[in-house]
């Protein structure tokens, strides 16, 4: 699926399967090439215009968490298909071409890490895996965090890159909002800190579940942030809407989130968050 970026946003959209093959990409903001290595050592934003390149859920936990800190603690299940479902292509076939594509079982990546050597549990989607969407597997991993580091006393992340709901598994995709709150649940009721960090985008089922439930949320400069897109809105309503709707300022201006930050800046603002959370026990 590609990325989409509204009139404000700074992300780039980029072919998955080319990402691997090719030593340059081109910015769609500026067309300039980049060499990928160079790309990589700016934390894959442009260096001559600064438009952001989407982040893998592998970059994004390289980005976030302390050198060789991070151990995977998926369940490895994959998303079942209860519907048999086909539209233009079966979903079984999607869902393999997914996993090869990512190299992740489903549209999350989950595990234990260090944050400037605060312990934490770390969950990232990754939207190039069929838009990013909750379906099953996502859920069960999401909730299985969750109940983790309430046991364990641990912070929870999660860095939200989500279409929505996974329509191709139907009403068990939608029932993953329910679990995920529930599990959230347990978390505030252990006192454990949550914080949310949305990116381009944080919508649908995630947004309107436990991606807006944190203790703070956080959004990345340059993510949209909304239940439906705004072609949908206008459709339905038959309203104009404002500038800007849907931006990471915008959700700011309307008290959706707490902060804007940089990509630059976000390890850091993570840092901070958690010991303010954790009373000043880090950082």
């Amino acid at each position: 699926m590609p990325i989409r970026r509204d009139d404000r946003g700074r992300y780039v959209e980029v072919e998955p399967r080319r990402t691997e093959e090719t030593a340059w990409l081109r910015c769609r903001e500026c067309g300039e090439l980049v060499f990928r290595r160079k790309l990589k050592e700016s934390n894959h934003i442009c260096q001559r215009c600064g438009a952001y390149f989407f982040l893998t859920a592998h970059e994004r936990v390289t980005s976030l968490v302390d050198e060789d800190s991070f151990e995977p603690l998926g369940l490895g299940a994959t998303s079942l298909d209860p519907l048999e479902f086909v539209d233009r292509r079966p979903y079984q076939e999607r869902l393999e071409e997914a996993q090869a594509i990512t190299g992740l079982n489903d549209a999350i990546l989950v595990g234990r890490g260090t944050l400037d050597g605060c312990p934490l549990v770390l969950a990232v989607m990754d939207f190039r895996f069929i838009g990013g969407s909750m379906g099953q597997v996502v859920g069960d991993e999401i909730a299985a965090a969750l109940e983790r580091c309430a046991q364990e006393e641990v912070p929870f992340v999660l860095v939200v890159a989500s279409g929505g709901a996974r329509v191709q598994e139907g009403m068990v995709s939608l029932l993953q909002m329910a679990k995920t709150v529930a599990a959230r649940n347990v978390l505030a009721e252990a006192a454990v800190p949550f914080i949310a960090v949305l990116t381009y985008p944080s919508s649908g089922g995630m947004l309107a579940s436990v991606g807006s439930l944190a203790d703070i949320t956080i959004a990345e400069q340059g993510a949209m942030i909304g239940f439906a897109g705004p072609r949908v809105i206008e459709q339905t309503t038959g309203e104009r809407l404002p500038a800007g709707f849907q931006t990471a300022s915008f959700a700011l201006e309307h008290g959706m989130v707490d902060q804007v930050v940089t990509r630059e800046s976000l390890r850091a603002e993570l840092t901070r968050a958690l010991s303010v959370l954790q009373g000043g026990s880090h950082g």
